[in-house]
């Protein structure tokens, strides 16, 4: 199979054991290494599917093929921006945005307390599996939460995503069991600003 046709594992930007002590080692080793690449798996298992039947002339169960690939490129994309939007806390991570994501902000939240609070309520009130996100939106240049479940539900069509939290059990269950909302409250200390503020600047212009 030709390689630039199938996704691949992206590696991190930092070491599995530089976002201690707010993501352990273990945690990342295993949210990374498994679960981020059986969505690499999943989606290049389908594309072959495709490739085979249409070589074959078969048929296919086309609607639940294409949920279960959305599902799968879902989980590939989110994990990337996740994997990004993070940072060592006192290198880039943790802190408060800057520029002109922070002036967007204030103007839509009023401040950056009320922002951060609604954002939490986003991702520890996900119902099961899912994923709280800061969007864009051109048309009206309001930034937007966006509360997704598993990874392809409730996504507001052609909006770009700025931010991303993932709370799935499986990115917190090894340091924080079922405590979701400590979890949470510890993304804020290596959420990484600079690189959020990039992809703001891109997606508003």
């Amino acid at each position: 199979m030709e390689a630039d046709k199938f996704y691949t594992l992206p590696k991190l930007p930092y070491d599995y054991g530089a976002l201690k002590p707010y993501i352990s080692e273990e945690q990342l080793k295993l949210h990374h290494q498994k679960h981020h690449q059986a969505y690499v798996n999943g989606a290049n298992a389908i594309y072959e599917k495709f490739d085979k039947a249409r070589k074959e002339n078969a048929d296919f169960d086309v609607k639940a093929t294409l949920k279960e690939l959305s599902f799968h490129l879902g989980g590939f994309k989110l994990h990337n921006l996740f994997w990004e939007n993070l940072a060592p806390a006192g290198k880039g991570g943790g802190g408060m945005p800057k520029g002109a994501l922070a002036e967007a902000l204030d103007a839509e939240f009023g401040k950056f307390d009320r922002f951060k609070k609604e954002f939490t309520q986003a991702a520890t009130g996900a119902e099961g599996s899912g994923w709280a996100a800061l969007t864009f939106c051109k048309k009206t240049g309001r930034p937007l939460i966006m509360q997704i479940e598993k990874h392809n539900t409730n996504v507001f069509p052609g909006f770009g995503i700025i931010m991303v939290l993932d709370v799935w059990e499986h990115a917190y269950y090894l340091d924080y069991k079922n405590d979701r909302a400590k979890f949470v409250d510890a993304f804020w200390n290596i959420v990484n600003w600079d690189e959020i503020a990039k992809r703001f600047d891109h997606i508003r212009k």
